[in-house]
């Protein structure tokens, strides 16, 4: 068995096969967290898993892309949304903690810092990621409200998500992911010694992650697709989805010399005591 801990079934790219590509996943013995990115996408997910008894589950978030600054303009993947927003999304805490509820839904996420798309004058930058670091606090503070983990999406940002969480630890013992690590190994120490986990996808086939993936231990890693994105190479153009977590999981092993039914094994038995599934 295999957990994809982070697929995008709720996107647009699946609206023609949804159900084939599930079943597919299901007849694998893959299960999944399809993962919100912003309102519509996260009432996608949890309109997902309910059709299923087990198997599939939702998280729900605002991704810190769509979040509404008035500083960016938003860049919108036809593939993604479910419902396109020129301006972005303000965050509504008490709308999204409505949604969380659902007995479906395992994580608030995905969540976080992204600093690629940023505004151009220093005080404009300034001002856009005070903005996404408010918004981050509110929805880590859901998280807590609610007692679900947390899936964190970080780019070009983990010296400032390391501060807040080492600031919210304080203050929350809170629980989660960062998904599709992509930090060094000095930043992956620090997630790990708060008790994070890491999450990996199809991107250690495109940047050199080795020595981090040698170095996590293994009770320490979770494997995720980001479908449909991130499609392992030897797929070639295909669209990913999370059946092809295996290539993910084969990679770790290769790294760490361990068996594929070790890794198998493992990574699912920390996707289901994080997510409590």
């Amino acid at each position: 068995m295999l957990i994809d801990t982070h697929s995008h079934l709720n996107f647009n790219a699946y609206n023609n096969d949804r159900e084939e590509v599930i079943k597919r996943s299901l007849d694998n013995d893959v299960w999944m967290i399809n993962v919100g990115s912003q309102y519509s996408t996260s009432q996608k997910a949890v309109e997902i898993s309910q059709k299923y008894s087990q198997g599939v589950y939702a998280a729900v978030g605002l991704h810190p892309i769509h979040l509404e600054t008035n500083l960016v303009k938003i860049k919108q993947d036809p593939e993604e949304v479910q419902q396109f927003q020129d301006k972005g999304e303000v965050f509504d805490f008490d709308r999204y903690r409505s949604l969380a509820k659902n007995e479906k839904v395992k994580a608030i996420g995905e969540v976080g810092l992204d600093y690629y798309y940023k505004p151009k004058t220093t005080a404009k930058k300034e001002m856009f990621k005070e903005k996404q670091k408010e918004v981050l606090i509110q929805e880590i503070n859901l998280a807590k409200d609610l007692d679900l983990p947390v899936i964190f999406h970080c780019r070009m940002a983990h010296q400032d998500l390391l501060g807040i969480l080492k600031d919210q630890i304080l203050k929350f013992n809170i629980k989660g992911v960062i998904h599709c690590f992509t930090g060094n190994w000095q930043e992956a120490e620090q997630y790990l010694e708060m008790g994070f986990l890491l999450g990996f996808n199809g991107i250690v086939f495109k940047l050199n992650l080795d020595e981090i993936i040698e170095k996590t231990p293994l009770d320490k890693i979770l494997i995720e697709t980001d479908c449909p994105y991130l499609t392992p190479p030897a797929l070639g153009t295909k669209r990913n989805e999370p059946v092809y977590i295996r290539y993910v999981a084969e990679k770790i092993a290769q790294l760490k010399k361990f068996k594929f039914e070790e890794v198998a094994e493992k990574t699912t038995i920390n996707a289901k005591e994080l997510f409590a599934i």
